[in-house]
């Protein structure tokens, strides 16, 4: 049998592109000569639907797309995943389902049976879990079908299951396992997702195709990735990180599967999971896929000749094309002359269109206006965040009347701390370092130089090798408010995606001292976080949907 995996990228909500997509992917595996073609999780409506899954209407469209599908598998099978309305009064309305056409009916419906409800991941919200498991027959291959999660709980040591799906199905002698799938990409997820693939691969000593989808949806990114597992546990193949494919492989018996297409898998089937390079290529696309699934197709971000503007352009310019990102330089009393240079000379190596803009007439301004109400008090944060906030509004008066998206620059070490203003430099469209350390930022920075065509790359050395500073006010320094930030960031990893406790992170050896202070830091401001812009995920814990800590609570602040 002939077996294709199509990894595409779906738009949520997009019925009719993703039927166009899902049809032309259809066909291409036709003329392939392939048996079946499959597609990843909620193909026909794209992933995570959310509360869109409330909407009758939403639903009655996916149910179109798939029917429309079915018309399709003609001479070929084809194997997608979209909602099912639950038939059974009791429980959820709906399940993730996936479904096998052939013949132009719907030969299997598998329903998902463990439904992921951490992090960013919600399904319990809306899916009722399956309680059948059954194999089917399909050309002489008996097929155990199977949905993303449904292979995590290997051997029930996931404490939120009860039951190992595969471990239903194989009594009745399967010969070929396939699974469909929504996986998010993080950047040390996909060596993981390997090893759990290859795990039930050795367990059921059966061949796997699982086919990932690729894209992002907001803030989530997914990185394809998908998967050719023989039955004795190596890996044929790996399909490409961050971009739509399809590949055609034969499976010559429980034992061989070959690649019909005339490419070689290397070695061990495996792609390089060089930990920056993802996350560079993480964040284009979730610049990318942001500005246009929604339509848009320019940005701007305002350039302050710092390391955290300079990358968040370079990323910008690689996404969306030189001709479509602007910067705003908006330098103050405070701003060193070198700051400046260092932000034209960023934006004449990147090629975009720069504008300069004084801000000191409207600081002055504003001191003026507010003086009767500050009373002479001393300089202090009141003034910085003035300026932050002339500068936010400048930047969304560009954005408002010349239509490009306002990035974010944060990076995560400032937004975890709260080292920054609200509705001045945390506002914005997207950020696109929101979930970038600052330690993290400069070996992105190092990615982003070496793999440039230009000689020294893009980013000005004086940019990367001065103390950062949020120049606020006279000879200013992250330092002055910060810890160091290899401090910094080692306590917030602990903290953030470790979920250690302050005890926890002082018996690894850290100052009581430091720790609580910067454990305070986090928690006193997540008021601000609820506030800011969507973050592109790139971590295994990012701000966002899939962090959600109380404001008001007293824990650790």
């Amino acid at each position: 049998m002939q077996i294709s995996l199509a990894q595409i990228n779906s738009h949520i909500g997009n019925f009719e592109g993703n039927l166009e997509k899902i049809l032309h992917y259809i066909e291409l595996a036709r003329s392939q000569g392939s048996d079946l073609v499959v597609f990843p999780e909620l193909a026909t409506c794209g992933y995570p639907p959310r509360d869109f899954l409330e909407f009758s209407d939403f639903i009655a469209q996916s149910e179109s797309v798939l029917d429309q599908i079915r018309h399709a598998a003609r001479n070929i099978a084809v194997l997608v995943g979209s909602p099912a309305i639950n038939p059974v009064k009791e429980g959820k309305d709906l399940h993730n389902a996936a479904f096998f056409l052939a013949d132009q009916k719907i030969l299997y419906q598998h329903n998902k049976t463990l439904l992921p409800t951490y992090d960013i991941l919600d399904e319990y919200r809306y899916f009722e879990p399956s309680h059948d498991f059954k194999v089917f027959e399909y050309k002489g291959h008996r097929i155990a079908l199977t949905v993303c999660e449904d292979l995590w709980n290997l051997e029930n040591e996931n404490p939120l299951y009860t039951v190992c799906p595969l471990d239903k199905m194989i009594d009745q002698l399967p010969d070929i396992i396939f699974n469909i799938s929504a996986s998010p990409f993080a950047y040390d997820h996909a060596q993981e997702r390997i090893e759990v693939v290859r795990a039930n691969v050795l367990k059921y000593k059966l061949p796997l195709f699982y086919c990932n989808t690729v894209g992002a949806q907001t803030d989530v990114v997914f990185d394809g990735g998908s998967l050719v597992f023989n039955a004795d546990g190596t890996l044929y193949d790996e399909l490409p990180y961050f971009e739509e494919c399809i590949r055609t492989y034969e499976v010559k018996s429980n034992e061989t599967i070959l690649r019909t297409d005339g490419g070689h898998p290397s070695r061990t089937g495996e792609q390089p999971k060089e930990k920056y390079k993802l996350m560079h290529d993480a964040i284009l696309l979730g610049i990318s896929d942001y500005f246009g699934k929604l339509g848009f197709k320019q940005a701007i971000l305002g350039l302050s000749g710092g390391i955290d503007s300079a990358l968040t352009c370079a990323l910008a310019v690689r996404a969306l094309g030189k001709d479509n990102v602007m910067g705003l330089m908006m330098p103050s009393r405070y701003s060193s002359k070198g700051s400046v240079d260092d932000a034209v000379a960023l934006a004449r190596n990147l090629g975009i269109r720069y504008e300069i803009i004084e801000i000191e007439p409207m600081f002055d301004r504003f001191l003026a206006q507010l003086a009767p109400i500050l009373q002479d008090r001393p300089f202090n944060v009141t003034e910085e965040n003035i300026q932050a906030r002339i500068r936010g509004t400048l930047l969304m008066a560009a954005s408002n009347k010349l239509g490009p998206i306002l990035l974010n620059t944060t990076n995560k070490s400032e937004m975890a701390v709260g080292y920054g203003t609200l509705y001045g430099d945390l506002c914005g469209g997207l950020s696109v370092l929101g979930d970038v350390y600052k330690t993290e930022v400069y070996n992105l920075v190092k990615y982003v130089n070496e793999s440039a065509s230009e000689p020294g790359g893009v980013i000005p050395q004086n940019s990367i090798t001065k103390p950062p500073s949020a120049e606020l006010r006279p000879d200013q320094k992250d330092s002055d408010s910060l810890p160091p930030y290899d401090a910094l960031d080692t306590i917030l990893y602990q903290y953030i995606e470790k979920r250690k406790g302050p005890n926890e992170i002082i018996t690894l050896g850290y100052d009581p001292a430091l720790v609580k202070r910067i454990l305070r830091m986090v928690n006193i401001n997540e008021f601000k976080r609820e506030q800011t812009a969507p973050v592109v995920r790139v971590s295994p814990k990012a701000f966002g949907a899939g962090r959600r800590m109380p404001i008001v609570g007293k824990y650790l602040s």
